[in-house]
């Protein structure tokens, strides 16, 4: 929009409005669009112009959107954030007034968007200037956010192309991202009940369902529901875009971790494809029960491990090597009775040298519990004793 007038502006938008053509009003509600380095629209009190040609609460809306562009002309992120907040508060009562139509979510998706990075930006802009707490406008901004979900969650009429319900799953993937960066991933649950419940689910698009796959997988990694995490993850994998080779990237560093702790090891040219090559010698210690690797590896990548989220899953690899390497104690000592102490070596030989007796008897118990050995300890005689029949059966979490 070069160099248009403020008031050809306005028409524009009222036009748009009046037509209902979400596509037009998109372009020119966002702030991800050129329209925003126009100097015609850079003014600070822009709502007599507004009031003038637009219906409220439209007229509110555009008034805001203005004052963000001036906002962000100044550096004034802070500001920025507060007047898109009121735009998506304002836009939110249009909303529940478009009875049987649905023709504004791309609006919706649009602003909505616009608010969690400008949160996100003015958090920033107030940590460096000393004020405020961590996440504070991010924590708003999805009180805002689920104000607009209940809009759409509350939209009950039966046909499903005209019903509002089709931006729940947007919405809620945008308080996923916000609840994920500010960890308050307790209050995911009631959202994942909703969508969960609903009769809709394989409606949403599939981009939708990706991202929320992916978040529910990654909630329910950390929550240890280690075979429900890689359902969902598996399909986020399975079914994002083949081109979103930095999408797919970020699924497997969850995904990975995931499977292996199912006893699935992950390939070395899938490691390489995607530039995770930090978990190929992860993969390779726990395969053959190398636990001085793994402790090295863990050790040497432990900045992006940690900065991904996924350190303290991998250390959990652990137990799963401990039984590898049990498992090759006893198939080199080929019987069912085996020597405590022949395990206390095979740990010092992996780098244990505090190892004792009574601690990896401790970790064999722990084995049994899991259901990893099938066998017992006869403390009397300080002799692992396992099963004839498949005494380290398939790993499973």
């Amino acid at each position: 929009m070069a160099q248009t007038s403020l008031n050809s502006y306005l028409r524009k938008v009222d036009s748009a409005i009046q037509y209902k053509d979400s596509d037009i009003l998109v372009e020119l509600l966002s702030n991800r669009d050129p329209h925003i380095f126009n100097p015609n629209l850079r003014i600070d009190d822009p709502e007599t112009h507004c009031e003038s040609i637009l219906e409220p609460p439209y007229d509110k809306i555009v008034a805001a959107h203005l004052k963000c562009i001036w906002s962000s002309n100044n550096q004034d992120l802070v500001a920025c954030y507060g007047f898109q907040s009121l735009l998506v508060s304002e836009f939110n009562k249009a909303l529940q007034t478009h009875k049987e139509e649905n023709w504004a979510l791309p609006v919706l998706y649009t602003i909505t968007l616009d608010l969690r990075l400008y949160a996100t930006a003015a958090d920033s802009q107030m940590q460096k200037m000393g004020k405020g707490k961590p996440g504070e406008k991010l924590e708003k901004a999805a009180e805002t956010l689920m104000q607009c979900f209940r809009t759409c969650a509350s939209d009950t009429r039966p046909p499903w192309e005209d019903s509002k319900k089709q931006g729940m799953l947007y919405l809620v993937n945008q308080l996923f991202k916000i609840y994920f960066k500010i960890n308050k991933l307790h209050l995911c649950k009631p959202l994942i009940r909703a969508i969960n419940s609903s009769s809709h689910q394989t409606k949403y698009s599939i981009a939708q369902r990706v991202t929320y796959k992916y978040y529910v997988g990654r909630k329910a990694m950390f929550e240890g529901d280690f075979k429900g995490a890689e359902d969902d993850l598996s399909f986020a994998f399975q079914h994002c875009h083949h081109g979103s080779r930095h999408n797919k990237r970020l699924i497997l560093i969850y995904l990975l971790p995931v499977k292996m702790l199912l006893g699935q090891m992950p390939k070395t040219n899938l490691l390489h494809k995607y530039d995770l090559t930090p978990f190929i010698d992860i993969a390779k210690a726990v395969r053959v029960g190398n636990l001085q690797l793994l402790t090295e590896t863990l050790e040497k990548h432990e900045d992006f491990f940690i900065k991904s989220g996924v350190y303290l899953i991998l250390e959990k690899l652990k137990i799963i090597t401990y039984r590898n390497l049990f498992k090759k104690v006893s198939v080199i000592m080929n019987t069912h009775q085996l020597p405590v102490d022949a395990f206390v070596s095979a740990l010092k030989w992996m780098g244990e040298s505090d190892v004792d007796g009574d601690e990896v008897e401790c970790i064999i118990a722990n084995l049994i519990f899991q259901g990893r050995i099938k066998g017992y300890i006869s403390h009397q005689h300080k002799k692992l004793v396992v099963s004839k029949q498949n005494a380290f059966p398939i790993l499973s979490a």
